[in-house]
């Protein structure tokens, strides 16, 4: 009776273990494990790295030497929490600088996370050419948004006054084979609000794919009450 209990143990210890096998495996691939979504600190290595950089930009041929003599020996965490300060001090020249390095290390690998942090501070600091250029880059690499990111984006290039970028990506997001979400086009709609033309055209996409759900519409004169805000007038 004992080795009979024992056999009927052993297929259910066998699929515990693919059970945690597969579990693995998708945690593996998850976006969320992206090594651009983990905290950046940043070691004295990355310190002393970041602060020659922006110390020797306006001397090209010192700072060519200096990119190749320590940039390229920083580990990867370093670099990576280095181009991140960069960006989030809004540095676009040092930050395409240390995005070129980046994409030739070895370690490398096409995230969509890396290319949405570039292109929001792109947007913030009005880099169109930039932009397209980093564009072009993740579509040859095949890198794929999925619906959030692309609100999120359409969205930081509404909020910078760049309504062209920002509908170009929405062109973009509209020949996703992702299955459309509504969240996403509510945020973009919100930073339509002032372009009403273009808006239209996005609420008539909305309301197509959407056909049970509402869109709240501000009144004419909302930017003559200084009594609201967007949001008082149109909620998620």
């Amino acid at each position: 009776m004992l080795r009979q209990g024992r056999n009927l143990l052993r297929p259910q210890l066998h699929l515990n273990t693919v059970d945690l096998r597969r579990a693995a495996s998708g945690a593996a691939s998850s976006p969320s494990l992206s090594i651009w979504r983990r905290r950046k600190e940043m070691g004295k290595e990355g310190l002393m790295v970041a602060k020659e950089l922006k110390r020797l930009h306006c001397h090209p041929m010192r700072f060519e030497r200096f990119m190749k003599t320590h940039v390229s020996r920083l580990l990867k965490s370093d670099l990576i929490a280095v181009l991140a300060e960069f960006q989030r001090q809004n540095l676009v020249s040092l930050s395409l600088k240390l995005y070129d390095v980046v994409r030739k290390e070895i370690w490398y690998r096409p995230d969509m996370f890396f290319y949405r942090d570039m292109l929001m501070m792109l947007a913030r600091n009005k880099k169109v050419d930039e932009a397209r250029m980093v564009w072009n880059d993740l579509k040859g690499e095949e890198v794929h948004f999925d619906q959030h990111t692309f609100g999120d984006l359409i969205r930081a290039f509404l909020d910078n006054a760049l309504p062209d970028e920002a509908m170009w990506i929405y062109d973009e997001m509209r020949s996703s084979p992702d299955r459309p979400l509504s969240l996403p086009y509510r945020v973009i709609l919100k930073g339509l609000i002032a372009y009403p033309e273009l808006r239209e055209k996005v609420k008539d996409d909305f309301v197509e794919l959407f056909p049970d759900m509402i869109v709240y519409d501000p009144p004419d004169d909302l930017f003559s009450d200084e009594g609201h805000s967007v949001t008082d007038f149109e909620e998620d």
